[in-house]
């Protein structure tokens, strides 16, 4: 079993948080494949609800990994599960009762402000116990639970729900998650979470507050953080661009929500297995060499193949297939993970906040694509748009070096 754990890179002191993060982001999928078109159907806007639940994870995201640093990871990823908890229930038991959507747009942007302060500090967590010539591979851990949960577990067990049970009991259904995988993470995992640096630092001064501003201002000092962080953005905008139109444009080829909702589960249980063995090439290759060729690159390509599929060949199988061609290469990105850590001595955990701002980010940014873009241009122009952005991603990527002192 040790082999296992030293083989694979999968931390074995924290392997129960990597559990709980799986259990609390199934809960966190089990609408995704679905509520889109649930929202237009009754009249909404969807891209616009998934906008304002973008600007909050991204505003979550940013702030989550200085504020884990600063006040305690386990403390931040408490006050994520209660946060998220509050929206899971003003969102199904005020909003979805009522229909009111005032009242879905507030609750679910409180939903956005929850769940990034759970599993990105979490990302903290690993980023302070795990040794740099391991530590792709156990990004690449944290993505194959964050992933299998979102999008994978969570999209099946919505599709099944959903049909069987109705929107309400399903929505439900994320707050039981929630609280089951926060048990796994903080009271079942045993693994010390408290980092020496945050704790030197109020050994010093005693000012959090001066350590929350500090941490914030690395975008000023590190190029490389910065130009990181963008690319985190670009690297999942797809993503949540996809999840805002493609239910609607799959269902003028007659893919309804149970096939589409089998293609988005299945194709990310292929992305969870890449995510693995990205971090492991990461770590033998070079970081950098496997986000510009897979990552950029590969996503650039596959993305078109993806969108077009349909239109290619209207078989169920081919447009699975070339939709995991996609997620694969987005796995190409797992190395950027333990990249824009190891630029910094010091505020590792402000460098992981501009990596979790740029995931955050891409929650906004691909419904805003959506909503600016759908009518000028159509779904077409957004799929060469989101194209065009991989492009660039590569030669930021390349851009990326240590500031110099």
């Amino acid at each position: 079993m040790n082999n296992f754990y030293k083989s694979s890179g999968l931390p074995k002191s924290l392997q129960w948080g990597f559990f709980g993060v799986l259990i609390f982001m199934m809960g966190d999928g089990i609408e995704q494949t679905w509520l889109s078109r649930f929202i237009t159907d009754a009249g909404f806007n969807s891209s616009e609800l998934f906008a304002v639940y973008g600007i909050t994870t991204a505003l979550s995201a940013w702030l989550s990994g200085v504020i884990s640093e600063t006040f305690g990871i386990k403390r931040t990823m408490f006050a994520g599960l209660i946060i998220y908890l509050l929206g899971v229930c003003g969102f199904v038991g005020l909003g979805i009762t009522q229909m009111n959507y005032a009242t879905l747009l507030t609750t679910y942007a409180i939903k956005g402000l929850g769940f990034p302060l759970f599993a990105y500090s979490f990302m903290v967590w690993i980023t302070y116990r795990v040794e740099k010539d391991s530590l792709s591979s156990a990004q690449g851990w944290f993505w194959f639970v964050f992933t299998g949960g979102l999008n994978v577990l969570g999209a099946y067990f919505g599709a099944y729900s959903l049909k069987n049970y109705g929107v309400s009991t399903t929505l439900w259904c994320a707050a039981l998650f929630a609280v089951i995988g926060a048990i796994f993470a903080l009271w079942v995992n045993r693994c010390e979470s408290r980092n020496l640096f945050a704790l030197a630092e109020e050994k010093k001064d005693g000012s959090k507050l001066r350590e929350l501003v500090r941490g914030l201002g690395i975008l000023k000092r590190e190029r490389g953080v910065l130009l990181g962080g963008i690319v985190r953005v670009i690297n999942t905008t797809s993503q949540f661009a996809f999840v805002v139109f493609m239910p609607l444009y799959m269902r003028q080829y007659g893919i309804d929500d149970t096939a589409w909702a089998s293609i988005w589960g299945s194709i990310f249980l292929l992305n969870i297995i890449f995510n693995l063995i990205f971090g492991i090439i990461g770590d033998k290759i070079g970081w950098s060499r496997t986000i510009v060729w897979f990552g950029c690159c590969g996503c650039a390509i596959t993305v078109l193949l993806f969108y077009y599929a349909p239109q290619i060949c209207n078989n169920f199988y081919f447009i699975l297939l070339c939709g995991m061609l996609w997620c694969v290469m987005l796995a190409g990105y797992v190395p950027l993970s333990a990249l824009v850590p190891s630029l910094v001595e010091k505020d590792k955990g402000a460098a992981v906040s501009v990596l979790n701002l740029g995931a955050g980010l891409a929650a906004f940014v691909g419904p805003l694509l959506v909503r600016l873009l759908e009518k000028p241009i159509g779904y077409s122009g957004i799929a060469w748009t989101l194209s065009a952005l991989y492009l660039l991603s590569a030669v930021l990527t390349v851009m990326i070096r240590p500031t110099r002192k």
